[in-house]
């Protein structure tokens, strides 16, 4: 579904330049649900950027179900739905708007999205909730409205950056049931989570970004074994990559 290779990313240029992502490659199955790890700053927003179309690879590809991301943008991008750990949306405007909206801008005839909009409504418990403004909502509600808008255009790879960041513990347990009903059904998710318990959770493969590079990747399981916790391995992977 993902297939990124020898990816770089500089901002700037000359004595100023940085570059937040090197050279880095990594396959995402069809199906998958992908763990993507790092600390702040490691390069897990760029990465996404650069699938996205938000920012633009210096160097290397990224195509989407056999799309490149550059060449072909609209196509990728139709296949994509993030959920941004930012809450870039219209505070006053309502869960149905902003999908209504996201539906639009993705040219879904009308009938069609209204459609959707009642399924994804139902599905993300927002009945009460469809016609309040975005600002009103609840941490967990809001975070409900924005996985709701990346779905509208029934994306076949879905994206979530830092999904239940603020969110209750219960209302965090309601949105992991959610995201692995979707898998479940065949979505291809990437995650991305300071909650390592989460990634334990509904993650199948894992890789770590640090410094820009991917230092360690793998099956849930092979992260796990001798009997550690994924936030054991997590933490040994970085510390071991940082005294290099």
């Amino acid at each position: 579904m993902l297939a990124i290779k020898n990816l770089t990313k500089t901002y700037g240029k000359g004595k100023d330049a940085k570059t937040a992502v090197h050279d880095l490659s990594l396959t995402v199955q069809r199906g998958a649900f992908y763990g993507l790890l790092g600390p702040n700053g490691a390069g897990k927003s760029t990465v996404i950027h650069c699938i996205t179309g938000i920012a633009q690879p210096t160097k290397g590809t990224i195509t989407v179900d056999g799309i490149d991301v550059v060449a072909d943008y609209r196509a990728a991008r139709s296949k994509v739905g993030l959920s941004p750990q930012e809450f870039n949306v219209d505070i006053f405007s309502t869960p149905v708007q902003l999908m209504d909206y996201m539906g639009g801008y993705y040219q879904i005839p009308k009938a069609v999205r209204q459609e959707r909009i009642e399924q994804l409504i139902e599905r993300f418990d927002l009945q009460e909730h469809r016609d309040v403004k975005f600002q009103k909502l609840s941490g967990g509600l809001k975070r409900r409205a924005m996985l709701a808008r990346a779905l509208v255009h029934t994306p076949e790879l879905l994206i979530l950056d830092e999904p239940t960041a603020g969110v209750d513990v219960e209302q965090r347990k309601d949105l992991w049931a959610y995201l692995k009903e979707m898998n479940e059904r065949g979505k291809t998710i990437i995650l991305t989570s300071h909650y390592l318990e989460e990634i334990e959770y509904l993650c199948k493969d894992i890789a770590i970004i640090n410094h820009g590079k991917i230092v360690a990747q793998g099956t849930k399981e092979s992260f796990m074994k001798s009997g550690k916790s994924v936030e054991q391995a997590y933490l040994d992977v970085i510390r071991n990559d940082d005294k290099k």
